[in-house]
């Protein structure tokens, strides 16, 4: 199962940039390269950089690395969900409440890693688990219809979309 293979009407608009971005990709061995990359990426930040916000209000890199953390487990979620068809319209959640409440910034960095490590390894296993009609089955997630295939590319996406925000904000 390749990104350029989703049907626009198999995800939110607003994921469209998260999609596009990655590319041409295989979703299972897109989920593991990124993982990697991604985590090699975090362990070369200087860890004065943790806890830096580039402006007022902003999210620091460990917020940024919660943030994902909760976002990929609520997408595997709903992934299961609607793979097993569950025709429940999911809701969605405010992203700045879970990171108020999460409170990142008095975990070790370290940590906040190896959650992220194991939460994608169980999404990885999730999506290998799901049939092609699986992959292909649609249900509602915060009011807009999304296919379980997509929410898999959604995750990889996400997670380069912040990638990309803590190259250009925090590290220059």
């Amino acid at each position: 199962m390749k990104s350029t293979q989703l049907q626009s009407t198999e995800y939110a608009l607003y994921y469209k940039p998260y999609i596009e971005a990655l590319g041409d990709v295989e979703l299972l061995s897109e989920l593991q390269f990124s993982l990697k990359r991604f985590l090699d990426f975090l362990k070369s930040i200087p860890q004065e950089k943790y806890e830096y916000r580039y402006a007022e209000g902003k999210w620091t890199i460990k917020d940024i690395v919660q943030h994902l953390i909760d976002a990929e487990r609520i997408f595997a979620y709903r992934a299961l969900r609607i793979a097993r068809k569950d025709q429940t319209s999911l809701p969605g959640f405010d992203e700045n409440n879970y990171v108020n409440a999460a409170q990142a910034n008095s975990r070790d960095f370290a940590e906040l890693l190896e959650e992220f490590e194991l939460v994608r390894k169980t999404t990885s296993i999730l999506f290998k688990t799901f049939t092609q009609e699986q992959l292909t089955q649609l249900g509602i997630a915060s009011e807009k219809s999304v296919s379980v295939r997509a929410i898999g590319f959604i995750c990889i996406g996400h997670q380069s979309h912040h990638e990309k925000i803590i190259r250009e904000r925090y590290l220059n």
